[in-house]
């Protein structure tokens, strides 16, 4: 295998795996927070939120891609907008047939993914410059981390809050949930705890990084001394 072949498959996977952690859309980029705080009070909604997030994302970026020599540049954002809300549109009819009582639960916010700052910024700063194949991966990581972001939100406050798990009961019918979880102040709460877990990890490796790198470079010098 080539160094070129090594170097664009290290490109793509870091293009695959840069939404899911380093550049997360809500945990470190706080993009899109709306539907991560309204919606999330539950692990279903918090899925389906995040598949339909990701489907408009990846579909968007992908069409995006394909026609960006064409748009002219003083119409970019709103062809883009356009493009987003079709998608919109249609996650909105499948969802309506796959599941009612989900589409009624999640209610305007799946209209509002057309105004998602992660999709219109992919858009505009990634796949508007970027070729299809890229264009695809950065949606699905990116996608994919805010999908994660969602499960994370809607675990710890269907667990804490109603003492299930996708609506299977985990501690028994004796237990007493927090109901400020399943409100929209709970939210706040979970997110606020994420935040700090998120910041606190990439703190840490950022300090072992640092660490080690300094560690290279003392026994590389020691090395040129000759001790």
């Amino acid at each position: 295998m080539t160094n070129e072949t090594k170097q664009a498959q290290h490109e793509n996977l870091d293009t695959l795996t840069r939404g899911i952690w380093r550049e997360n859309p809500v945990f470190v980029m706080l993009l899109g927070l709306c539907p991560v705080l309204a919606v999330t009070n539950s692990v279903v909604n918090a899925l389906a939120m995040g598949l339909a997030t990701t489907f408009v994302l990846f579909m968007a970026s992908t069409v995006v891609s394909l026609v960006r020599k064409l748009i002219p540049k003083q119409v970019r954002i709103a062809c883009y907008i356009l493009v987003i809300a079709t998608f919109v549109t249609v996650v909105d009819y499948l969802l309506q047939a796959i599941s009612f009582e989900v589409h009624r639960a999640l209610g305007a916010f799946i209209a509002l993914i057309v105004v998602n700052c992660a999709i219109l910024g992919r858009s505009e700063a990634f796949a508007s410059k970027n070729n299809v194949g890229k264009s695809m991966l950065d949606a699905l990581g990116f996608g994919g981390g805010f999908t994660i972001a969602c499960l994370c939100m809607g675990g710890v406050r269907e667990v804490l809050g109603a003492g299930t798990f996708a609506g299977i009961p985990l501690f028994g019918p004796s237990f007493a949930g927090w109901s400020i979880m399943i409100l929209p102040g709970g939210a706040f709460f979970v997110l606020g705890a994420w935040l700090l877990l998120f910041n606190w990890l990439r703190e840490r490796k950022e300090r072992a990084e640092k660490f080690t790198g300094t560690s290279f470079e003392n026994r590389e010098t020691s090395k040129d001394l000759g001790t």
